[in-house]
């Protein structure tokens, strides 16, 4: 992470500092779990109609990473070591669909996120410097066009397509005045084109169900400076009931995120691959709501640079179909 005190550094030297620093500074770690709750990755929706959903993430980035490999921090002058972001977030969406053909949703996350790192100061020794606030992220609006299904068959196809507003703050910074780095900030400050496809397969009752989607995010500008990576994400899931009421959810998503760009950005340290296996339960508690939970697990992780990852999240939300 690039942003220093000031306590330590005047401006110039700051920019003579990280112009000069021969160490890696990492990057501060994930936001959001990659994961699809959407109710028809957790079981049959009959629509027309409206549904609600209240997802909560706990993810927890305090593992170094360079590449596939674990690493210890630097401990080097001038340098900052990463050691732990943790986010808490509230993540909730109201669904529309009008018939058989059009749908929309949006989605608002609220940000709960502490950040700390050691700043290696040369001459007063390692100086813990942390960030923590809890603040609105942004907005997502998406649009849905089924494109093959019929009721009789309980399957679908379709495409998605809307924006990521720039809803969040850029602007936070902890009691010292030093502004969090971009990445780290509840907002990214652009706007966003959101492409997606998806498939969904029930097939009865007491048989599997499965679902693929893949979903594109892409930048349309950048605000000050900054611009972050492409993201493309691959999820897919099977669900199969157990009771009446219980269904054995699995899901194995991908995400991929190109490096950010801009004089704020940190484009070695940005960006990489990652595979998440993600087992989790779904609970009906009437014929309209549901409970579900998931443990979502790193099964491949490539970071360019150093970075935080997380070696496992919990997510957990309510469902309600009107």
């Amino acid at each position: 992470m690039r942003t220093i005190s000031t306590r330590h550094l005047s401006l110039p030297l700051m920019f003579a500092a990280l112009l000069a620093a021969p160490v890696a500074h990492a990057s501060c770690g994930g936001s959001y779990c990659t994961i699809n709750t959407g109710e028809d990755a957790l079981g049959p929706w009959v629509k027309p109609g409206w549904r609600l959903d209240l997802r909560g993430e706990y993810m927890s980035a305090d593992t170094l990473r360079s590449g596939k490999s674990r690493v210890a921090p630097s401990g080097e002058p001038d340098a900052t070591d990463e050691t732990r972001t943790l986010n808490r977030n509230l993540l909730a969406s109201i669904d529309y669909s009008g018939g058989a053909q059009w749908g929309v949703s949006a989605q608002l996350p609220w940000v709960s996120r502490f950040h700390e790192h050691i700043f290696n100061d040369p001459v007063n020794g390692p100086t813990t410097e942390q960030w923590r606030f809890q603040k609105f992220g942004d907005m997502r609006v998406i649009g849905r066009y089924q494109f093959l299904g019929l009721p009789e068959h309980r399957s679908a196809a379709g495409a998605q397509f809307g924006l990521k507003l720039p809803t969040g703050s850029t602007t936070v910074s902890n009691g010292d005045g030093a502004r969090a780095e971009r990445a780290l900030q509840p907002g990214t400050g652009t706007t966003d084109l959101v492409l997606g496809v998806y498939y969904n397969a029930p097939r009865g009752v007491r048989d599997f169900s499965w679902f693929v989607q893949a979903m594109a995010v892409s930048p349309l500008n950048s605000r000050e400076d900054y611009r972050p990576g492409r993201q493309l994400t691959l999820s897919t899931g099977l669900n199969k009931p157990l009771n009446d009421g219980v269904n054995a959810l699995l899901q194995l998503n991908l995400s991929h995120k190109a490096r950010d760009s801009g004089a704020q950005a940190e484009p070695e340290e940005s960006g990489g691959f990652q595979a998440f296996l993600s087992p989790g339960l779904g609970v009906a508690v009437s014929r309209r709501a549901r409970l579900y939970g998931f443990v979502q697990l790193p099964v491949y992780q490539r970071v360019n640079g150093i970075q935080l990852t997380a070696d496992r999240s919990f997510i957990a939300g309510w469902g309600q179909v009107f």
